[in-house]
């Protein structure tokens, strides 16, 4: 869990506190934490209270955006900090369209997937 800068901010459209996530979810705010702590979300210190914050698209309703959690270990294999990995999920991309992100909530996983997976090369 990192502390962000502006620029990266500024990419995200919304974001979501933990309680907020757990809500949705319908779990405890602990289990969330379990979901950053295993890696199946990230999550940034932002905001004046420092609050640990999620983007809002990697949530869809009541469940994590299918295919977040395997492009999330790609990146991290591949050496991404969890700052690059927002970057990058959130930078767009004309071959997708859109970005990492936006393709993923549209059940596209694949073609991010194979994005990540030719950053390695």
């Amino acid at each position: 869990m990192t502390e962000i800068d502006a620029k990266i901010d500024a990419l995200v459209p919304a974001w979501l506190t933990l309680p907020d996530i757990a809500e949705q979810l319908g779990v405890e705010v602990t289990r969330v934490r379990q979901l950053v702590k295993e890696g199946q979300l990230i999550a940034v210190r932002r905001g004046e209270n420092r609050a640990l914050h999620v983007p809002a698209a990697f949530i869809d309703g009541d469940k994590v955006v299918k295919g977040l959690s395997g492009t999330l270990t790609l990146l991290r294999d591949d050496g991404f900090t969890v700052e690059e990995m927002i970057e990058w999920l959130f930078t767009p991309d004309d071959t997708l369209p859109g970005t990492p992100a936006q393709a993923l909530s549209e059940n596209r996983g694949t073609e991010v997937k194979r994005r990540a997976q030719a950053l390695a090369v």
